[in-house]
């Protein structure tokens, strides 16, 4: 996929034997869980999921969404236990990594440790964008820019590029992403669909306007870069 880095030869060569197989997860699945240990890193090889925090009483808030190239369990890394939840959207396809290898990525392959870094760093500027729409956009705008920015995160990694694409969302998700009530949710999705942005199917939205959602939003999307790929 053009939309991410060469590895180098030596980089290529420890990878490949960092990896510790695939796995195959279906949709519904748990990944990862708030409050326990993960043995393992996982980078993302097909599918969608979302990452979550939960209140005791069982609502949650969907934090952001996995994509083919993410990288996910890093945080079990630093800090000993997860902090949230993974859940699979579709069916996965997962590489496995061996977690405790992982300082021997940063002390022998440095360009690798960048790109881990790399990585945090561009999950913080998404969730910085997520915090300012859900502070300060309308319902609808953060609507609109939620389903812009999921299109463009998966046009990126070549999902659906020149048809109009799915994603595969319930309106549950997107209430739970943007801070909604169900019905508030569906009242702003009907709009979205009354402006021929988005038309909601039983398990997905399909975008039929991705250039007028950004103009809704106001926001200009993310600038295209090569990203690495672990």
């Amino acid at each position: 996929m053009p939309g991410f880095r060469a590895f180098e030869p030596q980089e290529l060569r420890f990878v490949s034997s960092f990896k510790t197989g695939e796995l195959v997860a279906e949709a519904g699945s748990t990944l990862m869980s708030e409050g326990s240990p993960s043995a393992h890193l996982y980078t993302l090889l097909s599918g969608w999921a979302f990452r979550y925090k939960s209140l005791p009483d069982g609502r949650r808030q969907i934090l952001n969404y996995m994509l083919p190239g993410d990288l996910l369990g890093l945080q079990n890394s630093i800090v000993g236990e997860m902090q949230h939840s993974i859940e699979a959207l579709t069916p996965l396809v997962l590489c496995v990594f061996q977690r405790d290898r992982l300082t021997e990525l940063f002390a022998n392959h440095p360009g690798l440790g960048f790109d881990i870094t790399w990585l945090a760093a561009s999950e913080e500027r998404m969730l910085d964008e997520h915090l300012l729409s859900l502070g300060r956009r309308t319902a609808m705008e953060r609507a609109a820019y939620l389903i812009a920015f999921l299109h463009q995160r998966a046009a990126a990694v070549g999902i659906d590029p020149l048809r109009s694409l799915h994603v595969p969302i319930t309106q549950q998700h997107v209430a739970d992403t943007l801070g909604l009530s169900i019905v508030h949710t569906n009242k702003t999705l009907r709009k979205l669909a009354d402006r021929n942005l988005i038309r909601w199917l039983d398990r997905s939205c399909e975008v039929l306007d991705v250039k007028g959602l950004l103009e809704l939003a106001d926001w200009d999307g993310s600038p295209p870069q090569k990203r690495p790929l672990i």
